[in-house]
């Protein structure tokens, strides 16, 4: 008689009609199927977001950004245009630092006699003028001041080229023409605005013409204006309100960011 050890119930023989845990070829083949739809639904999604949001985001062609432009003079903050301090480092003479502070603004005004000089109007006759924009800033030691001004229009970049060079000497708010000392004006790149600048005296002290600030910046330049440095004042405060505007028409474009990095 011989005796024999049963099988561990693991190793045991499947009973008659137990389960083997297979899967049948159909229901495998839907499983990836629903897989695959999954995530392909998935993948269209992201590529919708990610197109919307590169949509959103992309800068206005430069055309309709020029003529945006236009009514930055309403549409942007004051402080943006005419920021309440300047700062100029290496703008003086010598390349000393300079700073200026906003003390005077004025209300937004038409092109008419009350905001620009008969030869500034001539001047933008054809360019659809609309708007003035005044300020005026003094230096940290307030023995000079700076009197500003943005004029809006809606000419194209064409008509604007053509004012390069043509512009006279601005007047000046917040203090007469005869005391102004020099000046400096150019057309705004990006937009169709013109920026001006024109020093003074904080003391009202006549002077015999407005100098160029350009001429007056020159190492050569003698008179009591160009000895001060208001030509330098002219010339950065103008070139730093130029790049006010035309940052704020032609913004940055935005980071561009790699859809595969997003993930």
């Amino acid at each position: 008689m011989t005796t024999s050890t049963p099988l561990p119930a693991d190793l045991a023989e499947p009973r008659p009609g137990a389960g083997t845990g297979r899967r049948s070829p159909a229901r495998v083949t839907a499983a990836v199927l629903c897989a695959l739809l999954g995530t392909g639904l998935t993948a269209g999604a992201a590529a919708t977001a990610w197109n919307d949001h590169r949509t959103a985001h992309r800068p206005p062609p430069a055309r309709a950004a020029y003529h945006a432009a236009a009514s930055l003079w309403r549409d942007a903050p004051v402080d943006r245009l005419f920021p309440p301090v300047l700062d100029g480092p290496g703008d003086g003479p010598g390349g000393a630092d300079r700073t200026w502070t906003r003390i005077a603004l004025a209300p937004d005004a038409d092109c008419g006699p009350a905001a620009l000089g008969a030869d500034w109007r001539a001047a933008l006759a054809t360019t659809g003028c609309a708007r003035v924009l005044r300020a005026t800033y003094t230096d940290s030691t307030r023995s000079s001041l700076v009197s500003v001004g943005l004029v809006f229009t809606t000419a194209d970049p064409a008509t604007m080229d053509g004012l390069r060079g043509r512009l006279p000497a601005p007047s000046g708010y917040g203090f007469a023409d005869p005391q102004r000392a020099t000046w400096a004006a150019g057309v705004v790149p990006g937009a169709p605005a013109v920026v001006y600048a024109v020093s003074a005296f904080a003391d009202g002290r006549v002077q015999d013409a407005p100098q160029p600030a350009e001429e007056a910046a020159r190492p050569a330049a003698t008179g009591a204006a160009a000895q001060a440095g208001l030509g330098y004042e002219a010339k950065a405060v103008a070139g730093r309100l130029e790049r006010a505007v035309e940052d704020l028409a032609v913004p940055p474009a935005p980071h561009r960011t790699d859809p595969e990095s997003a993930r």
